[in-house]
């Protein structure tokens, strides 16, 4: 009886290990199964949102991305490159399809934008190009047609001769750089001279008054300021107003935010730069896909990042003045009522 009773407990035993052995072996296949990927993943790294337009050029992205069946991970980099290098290390390590980047050093992130593209990421540099980064794809707009409107205006309005001040943008941002070219080539053959420059680090806005605020307490009058951006115009054009020159001075800039269109029809601004941001920003979530679904771009132009031939996919820009502001802008980018908020019928 005892000798029965052991023998039937070994055969229990055995077969509870050999059920608890093919068990294991059952969950070890699966862990070594790699986790299949599901949907598109864009990661979108921003300068940072002080700057109006980026806010709208977000929500656009976003919005088209999605419509595409594409997940987009926003993050803001607050004007802090050494934030922006973690952020892209961090779509990296997620595995992203594809990383776009409004970048605020043109350089600084060569080593990795190198390290996501060895990961086998493909990069967009949205309207900021990436120097010597090879980058899939440079989203933005004919900037250097950007600063010959502006060029072109001021000669209009203040004629063959003058004196003007320019208060330009960040340094790092190469954007500036191709402004300044076509710039200019708009004033050459002119006996227009610019009696000062200055960059604006970070595109602090505040420098638009410094600026000018300094050059008018040396008893000149300048007869135009071309602003970098439309912030920076909003801040010399309180130094003018706090020195009785506010509409005296012919004052351009780009971006066409709301409140440079407000000044324009007021008379204190007298140009921006209209940038068809909206169709930049669906344009670059439509290209993002087919990046990430390893198809090709139907793009012949391409820019010199200074060592690459790049993809270039460039949009035109438009200056609006109060003579085009309602054929330009008015119900298509800001409504009509925000506009003349403050002009009585």
């Amino acid at each position: 009886m005892i000798k029965k009773i052991a023998t039937d407990i070994s055969l229990i035993l055995l077969s509870l290990i050999l059920l608890t052995g093919c068990g294991s072996k059952v969950t070890g296949q699966n862990e070594e199964e790699p986790a299949k990927k599901e949907g598109i993943e864009i990661g979108l790294s921003i300068d940072s949102l002080v700057i109006e337009r980026w806010q709208r050029e977000r929500d656009l992205f976003v919005s088209k991305a999605s419509e595409l069946g594409a997940e987009v991970n926003v993050q803001n980099a607050n004007g802090e490159i050494e934030e922006q290098i973690r952020q892209i290390e961090y779509f990296i390590d997620k595995e992203v399809d594809v990383i776009v980047v409004i970048a605020i050093d043109d350089e600084a992130l060569l080593d990795t934008i190198a390290k996501a593209k060895a990961a086998g990421i493909k990069i967009i540099a949205y309207d900021r190009l990436i120097r010597n980064a090879d980058v899939d794809l440079y989203m933005s707009i004919d900037n250097e047609k950007v600063g010959e409107l502006m060029g072109t205006y001021i000669k209009k309005k203040i004629g063959n001769s003058g004196s003007i001040i320019q208060i330009k943008g960040s340094p790092t941002d190469y954007n500036v750089q191709m402004v300044q070219n076509g710039f200019e080539r708009a004033l050459k053959n002119t006996d227009i001279v610019i009696d000062y420059a200055e960059y604006s680090d970070n595109w602090v806005a505040e420098n638009g008054f410094t600026v000018t605020n300094k050059y008018l307490s040396s008893g000149k009058v300048p007869d135009a300021i071309m602003c970098g951006n439309d912030n920076l115009a909003a801040h010399a054009i309180r130094a003018l107003i706090e020195n009785r020159l506010a509409g005296e001075v012919c004052v351009v800039g780009q971006d066409a935010d709301l409140e440079a269109c407000q000044r324009i029809v007021e008379g204190t601004q007298y140009m921006t730069v209209y940038k068809p941001v909206e169709k930049l920003a669906k344009t670059a979530a439509e290209q993002a896909v087919v990046l990430a679904k390893g198809e090709e771009l139907d793009i012949s132009d391409t820019i010199n990042d200074g060592t690459y031939d790049v993809p270039y996919d460039k949009l035109e820009p438009i200056a609006v003045t109060v003579d085009n502001m309602d054929e330009v802008i008015t119900g298509k980018y800001h409504q009509k009522s925000e506009i003349y908020l403050n002009v009585k019928e």
